[in-house]
């Protein structure tokens, strides 16, 4: 199923790339993927953190996955999709979005909260990447420009996931990248 997955996951994302970047995509959920399969061995759970973006960025349906997939990978990646309120700019719903997801979170399931996990911790990565080369340049690339706002989206999530998780690597590293980004 992982494999499976994976070559889904390649062939949606084609030749995506990253925001402000000419990196593929697909190295993204691949790194989510890795990251949660470090903190567990199910299957569908590590399946769905691989197709985690297709809905919400690759135009991938939700019946699509249930049929590849099955119900249950196909609820976590719905788990994990922000309603991009296609018609209005990014910019001007990015505060809600991050909101609306920050509350969901509070009462999903572990298993979503391992992908949310595994999706954050992959994304301040690369920010901190990105940061040593650009400095506070890099928010330019974002819908939200204010890196304060950043700041408190991925703080409400830390404090999400601490709860769930305690003091697991993952969230310690979390933690510290979050502390030189925003800190």
């Amino acid at each position: 199923m992982i494999e499976e997955a994976i070559l889904f996951a390649l062939k949606a994302h084609g030749g995506a790339k990253r925001k402000g970047k000419d990196r593929p995509y697909i190295l993204h959920p691949l790194e989510v993927m890795t990251i949660v399969a470090g903190l567990t061995d199910d299957e569908e759970v590590i399946a769905a953190a691989v197709l985690h973006d297709t809905v919400e960025d690759a135009g991938v349906t939700l019946q699509d996955l249930r049929e590849a997939f099955g119900e249950h990978t196909a609820a976590l990646v719905a788990s994990e999709s922000e309603n991009k309120r296609e018609g209005t700019p990014a910019a001007e719903t990015w505060q809600l979005r991050k909101q609306e997801t920050i509350d969901h979170l509070q009462t999903a399931g572990r298993e979503t909260k391992l992908i949310c996990l595994g999706d954050k911790l992959s994304n301040l990565r690369e920010m901190r990447r990105d940061f040593a080369l650009a400095g506070d340049a890099l928010w330019d690339r974002f819908n939200q420009k204010d890196k304060r706002m950043h700041g408190w989206y991925y703080r409400a999530i830390y404090e999400i996931l601490s709860a769930e998780f305690g003091p697991v690597a993952e969230l310690k590293e979390y933690g510290a990248l979050w502390d030189v980004l925003f800190g």
